[in-house]
């Protein structure tokens, strides 16, 4: 079986590879739990955070974007104790206020969902690629997506986060034409 060159033969990396990345995402929580977990991702193998996304779960009050947003200066020293995630004071400062920024784009566009998805008209972005080498880390979306982003307060939310967010969420399918998922995430 075929799978996109950057899956290694961790069990953890084949089951997201396999289930989960680059499928569509509509559902709001998923999508606050990925702005943490790329966030938190910054500077490291994406393999270290899936390792820890129970920990995530678990600290992050099961990804429920309003007790986050509520998390207070003593939580957030608690979590920088907490072993089961990244214990850098930025990102964590930086999930506590990217909760209450989610919040305040579900008020004015109805979901996170809906804003998100404008980036790339509603519709994921179909790639062909036939080598992982031409495969951008940064588009205009993704620019343009982070950019709104910052101007809204969140952190840890670069372009190449971004694309990646993209990627890990089905608005774009990068996975290579020769990979058996191509097809089946279209």
């Amino acid at each position: 079986m075929r799978r996109c060159h950057w899956v290694t033969d961790d069990p953890v990396y084949i089951n997201y590879h396999d289930e989960q990345w680059g499928v569509p995402v509509h559902d709001d929580k998923k999508l606050f739990e990925f702005i943490i977990l790329e966030g938190a991702q910054a500077g490291l193998s994406w393999l270290t955070i899936l390792k820890r996304r129970s920990g995530y779960k678990k600290a992050f009050a099961d990804f429920d974007v309003e007790k986050v947003a509520e998390f207070t200066p003593e939580k957030i020293k608690t979590l920088l104790l907490d072993p089961g995630i990244i214990r850098n004071k930025l990102k964590v400062n930086a999930a506590v206020s990217n909760a209450r920024a989610f919040i305040k784009i579900q008020e004015e566009f109805g979901s996170f969902d809906k804003y998100s998805w404008r980036f790339v008209d509603g519709k994921p972005i179909i790639n062909c690629f036939k080598t992982h080498d031409k495969i951008p880390s940064v588009t205009k979306e993704s620019t343009a997506f982070s950019r709104d982003l910052v101007q809204r307060g969140f952190k840890f939310v670069g372009p190449t986060i971004i694309y990646a967010h993209m990627q890990a969420m089905g608005m774009i399918n990068d996975h290579l034409v020769s990979c058996f998922r191509y097809k089946e995430v279209m």
